[in-house]
């Protein structure tokens, strides 16, 4: 058992699923991957805190709920192709790969990407593709996506995302 076991469990139980999220695929996944991973050293304590936490360059990593919420919203039954706008840290990213098929995420910010892709192959997430862009545009040359979330609130969905969602597919955007 490593030393956050307990925590993520605690996490999961206390914070997702007693606020309603009930997907055992994404509360297995969430109890599984190590957040604390993908925050600075100097946060690792509060890895699993329900909070957002900062990872540089202005950004932040979303609150365990939040993640978990917006996953569950997807509905993925491992068979999909998903387009996540913001990579950010690359937590979201990993919970994804964990759920779908394949994933292919969009950062603006070059060193959140780099950084990213650093720790999703040091935990052998091969199944995401990540670049550095404008996620308004989507990734066209890889669409239709089964499902489409955008972990930045935004005034309104960018109408080319929703060209590149397959039909029935989801879009998940925070409000």
């Amino acid at each position: 058992m490593d030393r956050f076991q307990k925590q993520r469990k605690k996490m999961v139980d206390t914070q997702i699923r007693a606020r309603g999220v009930t997907d055992e695929r994404v509360l297995r996944v969430m109890e599984k991957i190590h957040r604390h991973l993908f925050v600075d050293e100097g946060l690792i304590d509060q890895a699993y805190n329900d909070n957002p936490l900062p990872i540089g360059d202005r950004q932040t990593i979303s609150q365990p709920y939040i993640v978990a919420l917006m996953t569950a919203a997807l509905n993925l039954t491992g068979k999909e192709k998903v387009l996540e706008i913001g990579t950010g840290s690359g937590y979201q990213t990993a919970i994804l790969a964990e759920l779908a098929e394949r994933v292919f995420s969009i950062e603006r910010i070059a060193s959140l990407a780099a950084g990213a892709r650093k720790s999703l192959d040091f935990l052998n997430y091969f199944n995401v593709a990540i670049r550095v862009g404008d996620g308004t545009y989507g990734w066209r040359e890889e669409s239709p996506f089964d499902g489409i979330i955008i972990t930045a609130g935004a005034p309104k969905v960018p109408r080319i995302l929703l060209e590149q969602l397959a039909i029935g597919g989801r879009l998940v955007i925070p409000t």
